[in-house]
């Protein structure tokens, strides 16, 4: 990391205020439309959106959490999630005994080992490696799609059981390769020499970025909605997902990227960037919600699992985070790293 890069900054502080501030606003407009209900508006439209503010409020209670217990509690925060919505996307398909000592090696081998090497970075102890410049990038970028992705079949194989073999190797390698390897490079987020548009030195906070990340991700998926009510016509694909239309898509990535540019101060990103990025994550996070979706319509279930009462699973909040987090990452440090 940059010798004088902070944990957090007072874009940070401002940043959080102002997504306290604002999900304090959603909370009393929820309670005050609940209320008015005879007025025309659907109770199970209210019922949803205040079930989102409260999934929202816990997000970023354990945000700050971990903000508390620094890079390394973000690290194990992001790993315990990955944890959880690797076991909802196993749990929605059944497994074969043959699967079991497989499963054994992906979530407490492969999932732990990925966060160690997000954790380890580009600084590691010096008991770790003698080569000061070392950076574990190099490992994390591949373990999981090359060395994990080879290993699982292999094991798989040994077990002796070949019935619907390549259905269950590659349920296996998909729910590792979303839930664990695409999420972990949100937390790697926090190990990048951040740089403005040519090579200008940046002195804000990597949490920032963070932040404005998961923001921009999860307010892609809430726009997009919302255009899709207000203008919605043409559905993108009706028996995968009847709610997702173009018009919502192309007004989501309007109006995410009009916010990320609104918030591109707590970034090394100019106002136009902000944008783009806004506008890429938007793409990626559709991406996930309708490759979620089709999932589940292949398991016949609704939601992978139950975070909130009333409100869906943990990777149900989170596919959007899944699929848009690698793409951000690199983008980011191509382009604005060292």
């Amino acid at each position: 990391m940059l010798a004088n890069a902070q944990w957090l900054s007072n874009r940070t502080y401002i940043l959080l205020a102002v997504i306290i501030t604002t999900l304090g606003i959603a909370t009393i407009v929820g309670e005050v439309l609940s209320r008015r209900e005879p007025m025309g508006i659907e109770s199970a439209l209210i019922a949803r959106f205040k079930h989102k503010v409260r999934v929202w409020w816990m997000m970023l209670a354990i945000f700050v959490f971990g903000f508390v217990l620094h890079r390394v509690g973000v690290v194990v925060l992001f790993g315990f999630v990955s944890f959880w919505a690797l076991r909802e996307f196993i749990t929605m398909t059944p497994t074969r005994r043959g699967d079991h000592r497989t499963l054994f090696w992906v979530f407490f081998i492969f999932t732990p080992l990925q966060y160690i090497l997000i954790g380890l970075g580009s600084s590691p102890p010096s008991w770790i490696t003698t080569d000061p410049n070392r950076d574990f990038y190099d490992f994390y970028s591949i373990m999981i799609p090359v060395y994990a992705s080879l290993f699982i079949p292999a094991r798989a194989a040994i077990a002796g059981d070949y019935k619907r073999f390549l259905e269950r190797s590659a349920k296996i390698q998909s729910g590792l390769l979303i839930c664990v390897y695409s999420l972990s490079y949100a937390p790697a987020l926090l190990d990048l020499d951040l740089v403005q548009t040519g090579k200008i030195p940046w002195n804000g906070s990597n949490v920032s970025l963070l932040v404005f990340f998961v923001l921009i991700a999860q307010l892609a998926s809430v726009f997009e909605r919302a255009w899709g009510k207000l203008a919605g016509r043409k559905v993108i694909a009706e028996k995968i997902n009847a709610s997702r239309t173009w018009e919502g898509f192309l007004g989501s990535m309007v109006t995410t990227g009009l916010v990320a540019a609104a918030l591109s101060w707590a970034t090394p990103f100019h106002p136009w960037e902000a944008w783009i990025l806004g506008a890429v994550v938007t793409v990626m996070a559709c991406a996930g919600t309708m490759t979620m979706s089709a999932i589940k319509r292949d398991r016949g279930v609704t939601d992978t699992g139950t975070l909130v009462q009333g409100h869906a699973g943990l990777l149900d909040q989170i596919d959007t985070i899944c699929f848009a987090a690698p793409v951000f990452y690199h983008l980011t440090r191509f382009f604005w790293s060292v």
